[in-house]
């Protein structure tokens, strides 16, 4: 009688942190289109001159500004990943000395980059209120709310993990 063979088959079975990554992802994406439906479907029901009106308050240069510092903001943040894969916790040069920078600095930077967005979206918002625009004030505010106050709290959130990464970088030896 033959004997069995007593090694068993690889299961291979996808990594649970990539499909999890991916499964987050795509519920993030699903969300946010839900908010560019919403903004599309409302200015196509009131029309380009009632819309038109409406951004006349809105103060598109620091706008620009705040979304510029976010935007570099992901590319501090990728300086600190490529100094995290160099092994470089911390700098090892001069402060103004930026390609010597580590991952902590970098990381610093960014968290301070996404604060200053997210400040800005505030100041932005206090604004915004004393010139008559709310929630509640017509279809256009409870639009821009919705879609700019949820891309804050999704920034904010992010600012919390960030935030949790960069103790955990500080406690870490190097």
């Amino acid at each position: 009688m033959p004997s069995a063979s007593l090694t068993q088959p690889k299961i291979n079975r996808p990594n649970i942190v990539a499909v999890g990554t991916i499964v987050w992802l795509s519920s993030e994406l699903m969300f946010f289109a839900a908010l560019f439906a919403m903004y599309f479907t409302t200015r196509a029901v009131q029309g380009p001159a009632v819309w038109l009106e409406s951004t006349k308050i809105l103060n598109i240069p620091f706008a620009a500004v705040n979304t510029t510092v976010l935007v570099l903001s992901s590319l501090t943040c990728q300086f600190g990943v490529f100094a995290a894969e160099r092994l470089q916790p911390r700098r090892t040069a001069a402060l103004w000395k930026f390609s010597k920078w580590g991952m902590r600095e970098w990381f610093a930077l960014t968290f301070l980059m996404g604060s200053f967005f997210v400040g800005g979206q505030i100041y932005e918002y206090a604004n915004l209120v004393q010139e008559g625009l709310s929630l509640s004030s017509r279809a256009y505010g409870s639009v821009f709310y919705f879609a700019t106050g949820f891309h804050g709290l999704h920034v904010t959130g992010g600012l919390v993990a960030f935030l949790l990464v960069m103790v955990r970088v500080s406690k870490a030896r190097g």
